[in-house]
């Protein structure tokens, strides 16, 4: 047999001996109208560049389609702990002082150069490993669901992530150049005494540089207790998500219906993040989630609060439940609120949706007068709205518990819906990815 057939052989017996990767197949989440990733697969969020590449070659080799993993939220719940930068310095220091030099070593100068090199190397390596670790298994932003990547933006602050975990990669470098130099000059040392001189200085140096600034590792310490502290949502569960202009009674509303417990005052905003829920009806279990209120303004101009009501609308399988105060209880007029109304119904058209018009034990025959609001308006739809809100509301009191038998059931009718949506979606990626 020739060269050139050996060498084609040996090739064929090389592609043939790469294991074929595994292909981890999920349900789809997403439902109709949502967020609709580029493929139908999506990346974990621990994942790195360098790992999609090798799979990607691999793939390549086989001739074969590389079907990526899909998304799926949960990263937040699996950050690694992070010690405070005074208990990583404190053992570091502990540990370095029990290093010993190497045994065998008779000269004295010898022996205390040795042990204060292996000294240095031993803090050095006891800071920056965390160090390591930390920016090595905190995840990619970019890898993250786009749920909760809008949370780590609204939450943290656009670039706040990446710029901490910088912080505490450029603090393992100054360590590493810090420990690296002194440990040298330490091995160079020609008597004991200048040996533990130097021993000395390379301490007070590593010392200096980490307290200096250790303040990334605990800005890394409050950024992972803040993102562990989220919501966990299951996307394979059918979520309730209640919209409304701020306290239009959103709140005491989950308070009713499901497990839910957040906080109820009278003043606007009091939902300052997201708030999870579980409900039970009929022996099932569901999700619902409260929301910060939305105000009528443009998009560019809403604050965080409002960004994150609508993310959730964004990237989760939600069906909707708006809520409308028609009181003139919650601070916001009723056109105002129908404005928002109609805006969201249509950026969120294909939700399920059902419309809940709250304290109608407030209202009375007539409806409230704002001055901002146009009495000799001829806008039919705008006036019927002022006395009875949106065709089809069910009108709910929490004081007096009118409308919320019939909320219950009409709750369980719309999650009941999602459920089916989302085995939907499901069985259409799992026949896309057979194909």
């Amino acid at each position: 047999m020739g060269v050139m057939s050996m060498r084609i052989c040996l090739s064929h017996l090389q592609l043939w001996q790469i294991p074929r990767p595994k292909i981890h197949l999920r349900k789809s989440r997403s439902s109709p109208g949502l967020y609709a990733s580029p493929s139908i697969t999506e990346y974990r969020s621990s994942c790195f560049c360098s790992q999609q590449a090798q799979a990607a070659a691999r793939g390549v080799l086989q001739n074969k389609p590389m079907v990526k993993e899909i998304e799926s939220v949960g990263a937040f719940q699996k950050l690694p702990m992070v010690m405070p930068s005074v208990d990583i310095l404190s053992s570091a220091l502990k540990k370095a002082k029990r290093v010993s030099a190497t045994k065998g070593i008779s000269n004295i100068a010898k022996r205390e150069r040795n042990k204060a090199a292996k000294q240095l190397d031993a803090l050095m390596k006891e800071l920056a490993v965390p160090l390591r670790d930390y920016v090595a298994n905190f995840p990619n932003r970019k890898c993250l669901h786009p749920y909760e990547r809008s949370l780590t933006e609204l939450t943290l602050g656009d670039g706040n992530y990446e710029k901490v975990l910088k912080n505490v990669d450029a603090l393992r470098k100054k360590v590493v150049s810090a420990g690296k130099e002194h440990a040298s000059l330490c091995a160079k040392s020609l008597s004991k005494r200048e040996a533990e001189e130097r021993l000395s200085e390379g301490l007070q140096r590593l010392e200096e540089v980490f307290n200096r600034e250790g303040k990334a590792v605990d800005d890394l310490l409050n950024i992972a207790k803040t993102l562990r502290a989220m919501p966990v949502v299951d996307l394979e569960t059918p979520t309730l998500c209640l919209v409304g202009a701020p306290n239009v009674g959103k709140s005491s509303l989950v308070r009713v219906i499901s497990t839910g417990k957040p906080e109820v005052c009278n003043y606007p905003f009091t939902t300052r993040g997201i708030l999870m829920g579980h409900i039970n009806l009929g022996y099932q279990n569901f999700q619902i989630t409260d929301t910060p209120g939305l105000l009528q303004r443009r998009d560019e101009d809403r604050n965080n609060l409002e960004k994150l009501t609508l993310a959730v609308l964004t990237h989760l399988p939600t069906a909707i439940l708006f809520v409308h105060d028609l009181s003139g209880e919650c601070g916001t007029s009723p056109s105002d609120q129908f404005t928002i109304y109609k805006e969201i119904k249509e950026r969120f058209s294909d939700h399920i949706w059902l419309d809940v018009v709250s304290k109608c034990d407030l209202l009375q025959t007539s409806p409230v007068a704002y001055v901002t609001e146009d009495e000799d308006s001829e806008h039919l739809e705008m006036a019927s709205y002022r006395k009875m809100g949106p065709d089809g509301a069910i009108r709910v009191s929490v004081m007096n518990e009118e409308g919320l038998n019939e909320l219950k059931d009409r709750v369980y009718q719309m999650l009941v819906g999602q459920m089916d949506r989302i085995k939907s979606r499901s069985n259409e990626d799992n026949a896309e990815v057979a194909t």
